[in-house]
């Protein structure tokens, strides 16, 4: 039996886009001679809905899509695999149910739920989603078919040191003697995560004797990102087939016969690139926009946005805005202009000293006898805020932030300043991986100007101005925050494992506790990391934390 796996990016509530992609590719899969098309968890309605499941009328549309997608592949030779959402029984207490449905010939042959609900990080689902209440093997061409959900695969015993469930959903599957498990997922990416998937995979495989299929949905969807990766793997726990990384796909593979192939994986460093890139078009276009704007500073940070919208959305979509004020410097406009070559962008000066020194003498009776401070740092960054707002509304085009995961960690960011805008394109890489990454994007070329690497970070908001005069060098800050912030280990446990002295580590991790109220105002962050800021990291702002 040749099995397709339909890697697609479905659009949240985009009904009639989601099916007719669906559809399309069916019949590609079908000309290719698949008998069955595998499509990603709720593929239907897209991932992740969140309280669209409580409105009824949502749940009654994905109802009629289901009928839908059956009616107009009843004429095809494969039958269809896709993830729905659908009203859940009455009696569950909640208003829905996670589900897959295989479609044959027009008919509905099975509609299996979802067992297991995660609730940690980025997931929410016992929010809104009732657990299936068993698992049945269905048949297909006498073929027995063990069908999971994400999650549903993830809580082997014998492959987690701790398993969050007490149940795992396979154990009641194989005791119907499938033929083969497939898995529907909408897994999204972090660091680390493909290889992940591909080991618990294939351990399941070796474990059940059969092959494991995994259709994973690609795309971004507001801060989180799919990386797509579906995989087959045989009974005997090779890979025998993969699809792309963040992009769309098709592979057809027979789970019973296929050979072995070689993995196909990025490093790290490209997988976070292509990663932003993905959910930065995606964000963006999904949102019904075309243009951004970039606010280039001549550092790195907004030299690296830059280079994301650029390959994301075009050249010709990013509109890169110079802003100097007295404390900038000659090369910060220079560099911008001649990354703005190397991308092919548009790229403006507006010059802000009149209006800088025309705020400061506004606000000078009332601080008269006052030094300057932070204040007038402020200014000059909320100066720039509306003015990148002022050409967003112009020309349509949305704001890119420019900020790392450093600087929202330690609050050396301006609210309604460098933090104002539509997406935190690389809020979530540390600077160091954001000199990493820049790094590889100049394997081959210049894309980057090596005076953009090269220069001392700074603000330029004060004469002579660096990043190291209030923190300390990132080599040393962005462990700390990694074990911090991403695997919430102790002042104790970091100053263990890296030797940096504790006093230093627990004034880290106040400026990080103290900054919670700017990061809950932010825009969203693309999340690339284990843990971001976000969705997936909840903590109070009014707190009173022994560090």
């Amino acid at each position: 039996m040749k099995i397709a796996l339909a890697q697609i990016n479905p659009t949240v509530g985009d009904f009639a886009g989601n099916i007719e992609t669906m559809v399309r590719v069916s019949h590609r899969a079908a000309a290719q001679g698949a008998r069955l098309t595998v499509f990603s968890e709720l593929a239907v309605c897209g991932y992740p809905p969140a309280d669209f499941l409580e409105k009824p009328s949502f749940l009654a549309r994905c109802k009629s899509a289901v009928v839908e997608l059956a009616a107009a592949t009843q004429n095809l030779s494969t039958a269809v695999l896709a993830g729905v959402a659908l009203p859940a029984p009455a009696d569950s207490g909640k208003p829905a149910v996670n589900a897959a449905i295989l479609v044959d010939k027009g008919r509905i042959l099975i509609e299996q739920h979802k067992r297991l609900l995660p609730f940690y990080d980025v997931f929410d689902e016992q929010r809104y989603f009732a657990g299936a209440r068993r698992q049945q093997v269905v048949e297909l061409d006498g073929v027995r078919l063990a069908i999971s959900i994400c999650e549903d695969a993830w809580n082997d015993k014998d492959f987690w040191p701790r398993r969050l469930y007490s149940i795992d959903p396979m154990e009641e599957l194989m005791r119907q003697n499938p033929a083969l498990h497939i898995n529907l997922s909408s897994s999204p990416f972090w660091h680390g995560k493909r290889q992940l998937r591909r080991e618990m995979l294939a351990a399941i495989a070796r474990r059940d004797g059969i092959p494991v299929l995994m259709c994973n949905q690609v795309g971004g969807n507001d801060s989180l990102i799919f990386d797509g990766s579906s995989l087959a793997i045989s009974a005997h726990g090779d890979l025998i087939a993969q699809a792309a990384s963040f992009a769309e796909d098709l592979i057809v593979v027979d789970p019973f016969s296929a050979p072995p192939v070689r993995e196909q994986c990025d490093d790290d460093t490209e997988a976070a690139y292509r990663a932003l890139v993905l959910g930065t078009r995606d964000y963006v276009r999904k949102c019904g926009f075309r243009k951004v704007l970039v606010a280039l500073s001549g550092g790195i940070d907004s030299a690296l946005v830059a280079a994301i919208a650029a390959e994301a959305l075009g050249p010709e979509n990013v509109i890169g805005i110079g802003m100097p004020s007295p404390y900038s410097s000659t090369g910060s406009i220079d560099d911008s202009r001649q990354l703005a070559a190397n991308l092919g962008i548009r790229f403006e000066v507006i010059v802000i000293s009149t209006l800088f020194h025309a705020y400061t003498g506004a606000l000078e009776p009332l601080f008269a006898g006052l030094k300057p401070d932070t204040t007038e740092e402020n200014i000059q960054s909320r100066i720039r805020a509306n003015l990148l707002m002022a050409v967003s509304n112009k020309f349509s085009a949305l704001v890119l932030t420019t900020g790392n995961k450093s600087e929202m960690a330690v609050g050396y960011c301006t609210l309604y300043g460098d933090m104002a805008g539509a997406l935190a394109v690389i809020g979530d890489l540390v600077k160091t991986r954001v000199y990493a990454v820049c790094r590889w994007l100049n394997r081959e070329r210049e894309v980057i100007p090596h005076a953009i690497l090269e220069k001392p970070p700074s603000a330029e908001l004060r004469p002579n101005q660096k990043d190291t005069d209030s923190l300390p060098p990132y080599d040393v800050l962005d462990p700390i925050l990694e074990a911090y912030v991403e695997r919430y280990e102790t002042p104790e446990q970091i100053a263990e494992a890296f030797g940096f002295s504790l006093e230093l580590i627990q004034q880290v991790v106040h400026l990080v506790e103290r900054a919670e109220y700017k990061r809950q105002q932010a825009a969203p962050v693309l999340k690339v990391t284990s843990k971001s800021f976000g969705m997936g990291r909840r903590f109070p702002i009014a707190v009173k934390v022994q560090v």
